[in-house]
């Protein structure tokens, strides 16, 4: 199953213009690089949606620790994790 996953953007590290960026993204303490291109008004300490490494909307920080919770308890946490191996 495909799933958004709630994080929040620690870091700008490539920015072309103000579309074109890429920036770190906090999940629960794994970080990843994602594309910002489709949230170009995002900045640092906002929470994205990321699916499948772009980040695809803004959300508040409410909605995504809920999302983030129900997905520990769905035990689906591991995917991120497995990318790195």
């Amino acid at each position: 199953m495909c799933l958004s996953i709630p994080g929040k953007l620690v870091e700008i590290t490539n920015e072309i213009d103000e579309v074109f960026r890429m920036g770190k993204v906090s999940f629960d303490g794994i970080i990843k690089e994602i594309s910002l291109a489709l949230v170009p008004e995002a900045t640092i300490g906002d929470y994205v949606l990321v699916h499948v490494g772009a980040a695809i909307s803004i959300i508040d920080e409410e909605e995504a620790a809920k999302t983030f919770e129900l997905l520990k308890q769905l035990n689906q946490l591991h995917e991120l994790e497995d990318e790195d191996s």
